[in-house]
Order: C-alpha cells, then structure tokens, then sequence
C-alpha cells in the first residue's frame, strides 16, 4: 500500500497473531511485512502464511535476515519481559521503534488517551499491561479534577486468555501497572493486583478502580470519567462502565486513611469496567488481549501519522 509504514511482529502467539489481523483490517496507516516466533508449527505462523505475510521461525535474528526487514520501521514485540530486552539490543541500533507489549518498560509507558501524543519519536515505547491499559485511563480521568493520593486496581481476566507469556510475568504485571498508575495516572500511589479467573464457561475481563481522594465536587469526577470513557470506546468498543461511579466517604479511623494523611475529608472513588474483546482473532472474554493489540495499534498508527503527516489525508 501507497503511503504506509511497514511493521513486523515477533511474537506468533494470540497476542501477536490478533495484532497481525487487526493490522490488516483495521488499519491504514500500517502495512504489516513480516511475523517472527520461535516455534515453526505455531498458528501465528500458519496463519500469517497463508495471509501472504513473510514468516520466520527463528526469532529476532530470522527477522532481521529477511528481506522484508529492510523497508520495516516499526516492530511489536508481543514475547516476553526477558525476551524484549534482547530484542532492543539487536533492533535500537538498526534504527527500528520498538512497540512492546510486554511488562519489560524499557522505554516510557503509553496509553493512548492519556499520554499518546508524548513519546511519537521514542526509539521504544512500552504499553504496560492490559489490566493498565483498561485503568489508567479512570486514574487520569479522575487526576485531572481532583489529586489522587492512593489508586489501586484489580483486573480479573479469564484464566483461559492467559497464556504462557502473561503467566511468567505476573511479578513484572504487578510492578509495571504500579508504576505506570502513578507515572501516567497521576497517583501518588499505586497498587495493581492481577486475578485469572478459572471460571467456565469464562468471564469477560472486568476490572475494579479504587482512588482515594480529597472531598470533590463528585459531579465533576463523574463527568471526567464517562468521557474518558468514550476516549477508549474510540479504539476498543467493547470497553465500558459496568455501573454508576461509586462514591465514598472515609471515616477519620478508618484505616484507609494511613494512605493518605493529609487527604482532609477523603472520599473513596470506585469504578467498575468491562472490556469486551472485539474477536478479531481471540474469543469475545479475552478483553484484557484486546486491549494490548487495540492500544499497541492505535500508538503504532500515530507514530506513522506523525513521521508521515499525508497518511492522515
């Protein structure tokens, strides 16, 4: 296609293989060029060839040998922590951006309504994790009205969407999401906490939004948070408010107050999601893969628009 900016992905798993589709319908700013993993039998693989997209099961280093790598300036890397950190020593220095999918943050954190716009020339930018990636976005939009002393975040996924890769990185799940609710929601604290749920038939990805803030005018928190909201339905539809936004007053012993002493009269802010997968590729409960392909595609597309201004024309 005239006009785009060429991708690859390493990765051959659910979490590469939706990215790869959603590549080729939704996008058209992107153009997908190649698929790396390391198991040759995969159906990432199989399905990429019979898509008439170039394949290898060798890895970072089959990727870089094939001639479609040439013309690639953007790799998702949907592997894992300790994969993608090999990755960014082969891929940095041959001037390729990096889109990791994984918790390895070695690059700043994104998430496309909050901070999309900030980091479009980042040699490598990381997407946090899915449970960041349906929360943050509530911590921002309550940050913007009033100070969030303390978030925290539960997100709860069907235990059938967790694949290897999600289930070896539980610990770099917990500490990235925690770190990015304050870094990108504007917490002063956070707290993330993952639960697979081994539910059958499985559960739609849901996920609980607790912040603790000063007394506010709760009207204006309401509003901040159905119209982010409505920011994240633009790239995943099935992202929405499973019930009211909750309120909260907290008592002077109650111990919640130990995390914010100086809150004054504290309010407790609870918000309820459901993310509902688009199915492009995985099942409809497995949100919480949706979200990271949605997200990691929608930062890719704005990075191509920045570097080529007309693909937006």
């Amino acid at each position: 296609m005239s006009g785009t900016t060429k991708v690859a992905i390493i990765g051959s798993g659910n979490i590469g293989t939706d990215l790869m589709i959603k590549v080729l319908r939704l996008s058209e700013s992107l153009e997908i060029a190649a698929m790396a993993g390391i198991d040759p039998e995969s159906d990432g693989l199989a399905r990429a060839r019979r898509l008439k997209v170039a394949t290898t099961h060798e890895g970072i280093e089959g990727l870089v040998a094939l001639d479609e790598f040439a013309d690639v300036e953007i790799v998702f890397d949907a592997t894992s922590a300790g994969a993608h950190r090999h990755h960014d020593e082969v891929l940095r220095p041959l001037g390729r951006t990096l889109v990791d999918l994984t918790p390895a943050a070695l690059g700043p954190y994104v998430v496309p309504p909050v901070n999309g716009d900030v980091h479009l020339d980042a040699p490598n930018v990381n997407m946090v994790t899915c449970g960041g990636q349906a929360t943050i976005p509530i911590v921002a939009a309550v940050s913007a009205v009033t100070p969030v002393h303390y978030g925290e975040i539960v997100a709860s996924i069907a235990s059938r969407s967790a694949g290897p890769g999600t289930r070896a990185n539980i610990d770099e799940f917990t500490e990235t999401t925690s770190s990015a609710i304050e870094q990108v929601g504007g917490a002063a604290r956070g707290k993330a906490i993952i639960v697979l749920n081994p539910a059958e038939p499985p559960l739609i990805m849901r996920d609980t939004v607790h912040c603790l803030v000063s007394g506010c005018a709760t009207e204006a928190v309401t509003a901040s948070i159905e119209a982010m909201v409505g920011r994240v339905q633009a790239y995943v539809p099935g992202y929405r408010l499973k019930q009211k936004v909750q309120y909260e007053s907290v008592a002077a012993d109650d111990p919640l107050r130990t995390l914010a002493p100086s809150a004054g009269n504290a309010l407790k802010v609870s918000v309820f999601l459901e993310v509902e997968g688009a199915a492009h590729y995985l099942p409809a409960y497995a949100g919480n893969l949706d979200i990271m392909t949605s997200a990691a595609l929608r930062t890719a597309e704005r990075m191509a628009t920045h570097r080529t201004p007309e693909v937006a024309k």
